[in-house]
């Protein structure tokens, strides 16, 4: 009936639904929104800070251009470069080139010096020898031939003694191990100056390998 008056429990329980619905749906439009980082994919879940930030840092460093890539290219050889170098210095195994790693190359290095070659005074004595046969002498030019001779002679002789002992003791050492190639890389190292050797020697004179 149109004189009939609705209970007041009715009134406010309906205008308390009212006023609260909106409320809930934008609390809920809210917590959508927060929970959902912008840059990620919409029905995914929200990556990590730590995985975002390497994210963005693997994108720019990434090159863009074939010169940057190149460029990059370049830094790295030359700090791989200098790491070697270092290493030839220092003797750390990690850098060094590829010829001179393993134990069986670095048992050879320290075979050669620590011990004395007649190989390695080849430089000094040719320097003398050629002095003497530019000197317009006949008998100072037959000395000079006669010292050839002798140092030729003496560095093979002292080359096949060094072999022959370095290959019996590798043999010994690294039974198991890849020997080829060590006894000719030793040698060729006896014929450098141990100042001038590449890496840097790490054994005395006399002190044994």
């Amino acid at each position: 009936m149109r004189g009939e008056r609705l209970p007041l429990g009715f009134v406010f329980r309906s205008r308390a639904k009212e006023e609260k619905a909106p409320g809930a749906d934008k609390a809920t439009v809210t917590d959508s929104k927060q929970s959902r980082d912008p840059q990620a994919p919409k029905g995914r879940p929200t990556p990590k800070r730590s995985q975002a930030q390497s994210q963005r840092r693997s994108v720019a460093n990434t090159p863009v251009t074939r010169k940057e890539a190149a460029k990059r290219q370049r830094d790295e050889r030359r700090a791989q470069l200098e790491r070697q170098r270092q290493a030839l210095a220092g003797g750390d195994e990690r850098y060094l080139p590829a010829r001179d790693k393993g134990p069986v190359r670095k048992f050879a290095r320290d075979f050669i010096d620590s011990r004395f070659n007649v190989a390695e005074f080849f430089l000094p004595m040719a320097v003398v020898i050629l002095v003497l046969s530019m000197i317009q002498v006949a008998s100072l030019q037959s000395i000079a031939l006669l010292l050839w001779l002798v140092v030729i002679v003496l560095i093979v002789l002292d080359s096949i003694v060094t072999g022959f002992r370095l290959k019996k003791r590798l043999a010994e050492r690294f039974p198991d191990q890849n020997r080829r190639g060590a006894v000719a890389y030793a040698l060729m190292r006896s014929l450098q100056m141990r100042r001038l050797r590449l890496p840097k020697p790490l054994v005395k004179r006399g002190e044994r390998p």
